[in-house]
C-alpha cells in the first residue's frame, strides 16, 4: 500500500509539471522525488506521469487519480488536526449529567459558557436523579455530574459550584402572600407540600432539618419530586412549599415567592463530580467553566 509521503510527492509534481520545481518545494533533491514517484506507480500499477526531457505531463490514470490523492491527503491532515485539538483539551464530546432543578438556572449558564469557552465540544446531557448521577459517574456513562449532597465516595472529586438560598412558595389569597420577609416559624402547622423523602431525598432532609432545628411542625398534605409539581400544588392552594432560588424563574401564576430568613442564607448546595480517574482532556476546563460561574454569582452577591 502506497503511504502518505508517495501521495505527497505525486500530487505536488502534478501541481508543479516539474521535477525540479517540485523538488524545491518539498526541501528535496530530485532522484529522491523521482524515485517516490515511481514506487507509486508500481503499487497501483498504472503510469501516472508522461515524462520527457522537456516536459512532465499527467496520464489519464493521474488526471484521476490526482483529485483523490488530494482528498486522501487532507483527510489525514484534518485527523491529525482533530487529535491535536482532543488531546489539547479543545475539541470533544462531554455527557454532562443533572439534577431537574439545576435545570432551572445553573445548567443553562453553564451550557451558554461552555458555547463561548469551548465551542468545539459537543455536549450531550442527562437528567438524572443524584444517586443516578453517581452509579452513571462509576460506570462511565457520563463524564460529569451537577448533583447535591453528601458525595462520600472516594473515587470522586468534587468542587461546589452553587449556593443558593430557600424561598417560601406562597398561594396568593394566604395571609402570608404580603408578607416581604418569611420566617421558618411562619410554616408551623400550615398545610405544607414536601419533597419524597427517596426521590427528592436532599431537599426533603434539607427542609426536616430547618424545620427540627425551629421546633416547627408543618402539616404535610403531599410529598413530591418535582419543584413544577409543587409550585402547581400551591397554585391550587393546597398548601405553602419551599424551593430553591432558582424556581424563580418559573414564575407560576398566582403563587407568591418570598426569601426565607434563615441562619445559613444560602443552604442549598450544589457540585459538579467527575471520577479522579478520568481521561476526557475537556473535564479540567469544564469544571474550571463551573467555578466560574460561581465565583460569579458571589461577585454579584
Amino acid at each position: 500500500m502506497f503511504d502518505l509521503n508517495q501521495l505527497r510527492c505525486f500530487v505536488t509534481v502534478a501541481e508543479e509539471l516539474h521535477f525540479g520545481r517540485a523538488a524545491a518545494r518539498l526541501n528535496m533533491t530530485q532522484p529522491p522525488l523521482s524515485r517516490q514517484v515511481q514506487v507509486l506507480e508500481h503499487i497501483v500499477d498504472a503510469a501516472l506521469l508522461e515524462r520527457t526531457s522537456r516536459s512532465v505531463k499527467l496520464t489519464p490514470a493521474g488526471r484521476s487519480f490526482l483529485p483523490e490523492a488530494r482528498r486522501i491527503l487532507k483527510l489525514a491532515e484534518t485527523a491529525a488536526q482533530v487529535a491535536r485539538r482532543i488531546a489539547s483539551g479543545k475539541s470533544g464530546a462531554l455527557k454532562i449529567g443533572f439534577t431537574a432543578a439545576t435545570a432551572y438556572g445553573f445548567l443553562p449558564d453553564l451550557v451558554a459558557a461552555c458555547r463561548t469557552k469551548l465551542p468545539e465540544a459537543d455536549l450531550s446531557l442527562q437528567e438524572m436523579v443524584s444517586g443516578d448521577q453517581m452509579e452513571a459517574l462509576a460506570s462511565g456513562q457520563i463524564d460529569a455530574g451537577l448533583l447535591r449532597p453528601p458525595i462520600a465516595r472516594p473515587e470522586f472529586t468534587t468542587r461546589r459550584v452553587l449556593a443558593e438560598p430557600l424561598y417560601a412558595a406562597i398561594p396568593r389569597r394566604h395571609r402570608l402572600a404580603s408578607t416581604e420577609t418569611i420566617s421558618i416559624k411562619d410554616f408551623d402547622d400550615q398545610p405544607f407540600i414536601m419533597y419524597s423523602p427517596s426521590e427528592a431525598r436532599y431537599f426533603h432532609d434539607l427542609l426536616v432539618a430547618q424545620f427540627m432545628r425551629a421546633e416547627v411542625l408543618p402539616r404535610y398534605v403531599q410529598h413530591l419530586s418535582q419543584i413544577h409539581s409543587i409550585l402547581s400544588m400551591v397554585r391550587a392552594g393546597l398548601g405553602l412549599a419551599i424551593v430553591p432560588e432558582a424556581a424563580t424563574s418559573l414564575r407560576i401564576a398566582d403563587v407568591k415567592l418570598r426569601q426565607l430568613k434563615l441562619r445559613n442564607p444560602a443552604p442549598v448546595e450544589l457540585f459538579i463530580v467527575w471520577r479522579r480517574e478520568h481521561d476526557n482532556p475537556l473535564l479540567p476546563a469544564l469544571v474550571e467553566i463551573a467555578a466560574s460561574l460561581n465565583a460569579l454569582q458571589q461577585a454579584e452577591d
